[in-house]
């Protein structure tokens, strides 16, 4: 049984090797449980991901998988993720987790995969349909934004003014953030408003400017910030302790120590934990299940998205400052209980 990690860069293939190597005995020959090759690849390097690693070493050591990787293309960029992806296919993976690069750009990859006999689903953020991801397995995230922005509303006292600090634009799930947290607000009936949206700050360099130049100009006007992205949970909760003034209630995103130390000081009203390690542990146990012939149930009980059609609530805790201390744990079993009985609800085997 064999576990790696790694983050790295990959030559160019040329275009029509991935068919090639699909079309080659490899990809064709059955296999076994204990011969398959999973790989997990996010749409380029972020801290959300190393989530994932102990979520894939535990599925490999639980489940007897032969080989699981966690690769990162070397950029935020569609074709980096595809050429990462020819690259392993053609090393002999024959089965994948994948954030998608770009919602819709990423299908026709998908498509050459399933052609070649090589199961795919969408983690972390779904693939568009029509695509040929077996399913998209990822936190809900209008639901868990949606909540986010009703607890930093409780936190106001149900009135004031907001702002949303949003991800990347190129991020699928930034336009659904954004359409939770305005229906939060309409729910107000105008004792909330959204004063703005800030876009793009899930980046270390554009966050620091552009949330520190918010604070900076407007901070007598806002009652409240809510962060759905990683790092923008980071930035804000970083500059929101320098300023030493706790009157702007905070709710973020995952659980970064600089956020959850916010939390335990009092700058941090809560935070939304996203569960990498179940996508992880639960996305190579059911790719294996695939790999080895299963396949998806058509009754299943699916939840229909914008994105898709095929979608797997991976899970989410609230942490606040009465389980700061214990929360992973919950994450572990929230995994564990859907693991349980994931094989029987959503896949048939023979």
């Amino acid at each position: 049984m064999e576990t790696r990690f790694v983050t790295a860069g990959v030559k160019r293939v040329g275009r029509g090797v991935l068919a090639a190597c699909l079309a080659g005995p490899l990809a064709l020959a059955p296999a076994v449980a204990s011969d398959h090759r999973i790989a997990l690849v996010p749409g380029g390097p972020h801290p959300y991901f190393a989530g994932w690693e102990p979520g894939l070493a535990d599925a490999a050591k639980d489940f007897g998988i032969a080989k699981v990787e966690y690769q990162v293309p070397a950029e935020w960029k569609l074709e980096a993720q595809t050429q990462l992806l020819e690259s392993l296919a053609a090393q002999g993976t024959n089965a994948f987790g994948i954030f998608p690069g770009d919602a819709v750009g990423i299908n026709s990859t998908l498509g050459e995969l399933k052609a070649g006999g090589i199961p795919s689903i969408a983690v972390a953020g779904c693939a568009k349909d029509p695509t040929d991801a077996a399913f998209c397995f990822s936190t809900d995230v209008f639901q868990a934004a949606y909540v986010g922005t009703k607890a930093l509303i409780e936190a106001m006292g149900g009135k004031g003014a907001i702002v949303h600090v949003a991800g990347l634009l190129v991020d699928p799930n930034t336009t659904l953030r954004e359409q939770a947290v305005q229906k939060a607000v309409d729910e107000t009936n105008g004792a909330v408003t959204l004063l703005q949206t800030v876009g793009d700050t899930d980046n270390q360099e554009q966050g620091d400017q552009k949330i520190n130049a918010l604070l900076a100009a407007q901070k007598d006007k806002i009652g409240g910030i809510i962060a759905t992205a990683y790092i923008s949970s980071v930035v804000t909760a970083t500059a929101l302790r320098n300023l030493g003034d706790k009157r702007i209630k905070m709710v973020g995103i995952d659980d970064d120590k600089i956020v959850l130390n916010g939390i335990r000081d009092g700058f941090v009203a809560g935070t939304i934990a996203q569960n990498p390690y179940g996508q992880a542990y639960i996305g190579a146990y059911a790719l294996d299940l695939l790999a080895g012939g299963c396949t998806i149930k058509a009754d299943a009980p699916w939840i229909t998205t914008p994105q898709t059609a095929h979608f797997v609530d991976s899970g989410t805790v609230v942490i606040s400052e009465a389980n700061v201390g214990t929360y992973a744990e919950d994450l572990k079993a929230v995994t564990k209980k859907m693991q349980a009985t994931f094989k029987d609800t959503y896949l048939t085997c023979k």
